[in-house]
């Protein structure tokens, strides 16, 4: 049994409550530990039982208290203050909503002013250091929700809900034209035509990829989408919006450029719902529409009433 008042990013608290088990059955199937993980902190010696270090094959029985401890280095991003919106932080994840022309990890091309840089500057200033892993990652000109985990377990784990789709991303967007269906499904597989390429294409040697969709509002020459992502491949509702003949107003690489009505991609990460990766709990989030698409209804609706 997992108690939320003993955990924290780099200590992991489980009480016993089954019959007698081996420390390692606990890991794996109680804790959803990965091997890579389980070798990990039994090569640091990081795993107690009652305050006494014990190897994987000691039994445990109801009311024994195991804990984990979680040996890592904290990145060296450097610091800065880009006061990074923040709507919810446990032991084991951030969740911020990112906004639109910023990137999330540093590169050769971005080294400084990324969300991971912010992060840090947060985290330091609640004097806490973990190794933060990005769960979900959303392009430059992408706003909206994002999932950080604080350690390499959570991280696994919400990683592995992921890939059994047990997380839901939804997603807000504007495209051009008007989308005739209310609802629907494009099951078309992404592909990489080379290791160079940045845009990626509908081809039968890609990989499956699932979008759902929704309509909201259509307006003049454009339809106001709602977006759940089945798989999560890399540019993917650009690429299948594009692919239906609808490509998302502002975006460069694939859609319909209007600097006069949006200076980037018309696509908002507006909502994610997942588990808690240790107790479980269900959590919802929801941000709210960034200025720069309001505007852009806006001035699309304005259009609309004006040739009526």
């Amino acid at each position: 049994m997992l108690s939320k008042e003993n955990q924290k990013h780099n200590l992991i608290s489980y009480e016993i409550e089954d019959d007698v088990l081996t420390l390692k059955e606990v890991l794996l199937d109680k804790l959803n530990m990965s091997v890579r993980f389980i070798s990990k902190i039994k090569k640091d010696k990081s795993i107690f039982v009652n305050g006494q270090f014990k190897r994987l094959n000691y039994e445990v029985k109801k009311g024994d208290l195991i804990k984990i401890k979680i040996k890592e280095d904290p990145n060296n991003f450097e610091c800065e203050n880009l006061r990074i919106n923040v709507l919810y932080e446990d032991f084991d994840i951030i969740l911020v909503n990112k906004p639109p022309f910023m990137v999330v990890h540093p590169t050769k091309s971005h080294p400084k002013g990324t969300l991971a840089n912010g992060l840090m500057f947060y985290l330091r200033d609640k004097k806490e250091k973990p190794r933060i892993r990005f769960v979900n990652r959303l392009d430059m000109n992408t706003s909206g929700l994002l999932v950080v985990a604080k350690n390499a377990y959570a991280h696994h784990i919400l990683s592995e809900d992921m890939s059994k789709n047990l997380v839901t991303k939804k997603y807000l967007t504007i495209v051009k034209g008007v989308v005739k269906k209310d609802f629907g499904t494009i099951d078309a597989p992404i592909y990489r035509p080379s290791d160079d390429s940045i845009k990626r294409i509908v081809h039968e040697n890609g990989q499956k990829s699932i979008t759902h969709f929704k309509v909201i509002d259509r307006l003049k020459d454009a339809t106001v989408i709602e977006v759940i992502l089945e798989t999560g491949r890399t540019h993917q509702i650009r690429v299948h919006m594009n692919y239906i003949g609808h490509p998302i107003i502002g975006d460069e690489l694939y859609g319909y450029v209007d600097e006069n009505l949006i200076k980037r991609q018309a696509l908002h990460a507006i909502e994610l719902e997942f588990k808690q990766p240790r107790t479980k709990e269900n959590l919802k989030f929801k941000a709210d529409i960034p200025e720069d698409m309001k505007d852009l209804i806006k001035k699309l609706k304005e259009d609309e009433n004006a040739n009526t």
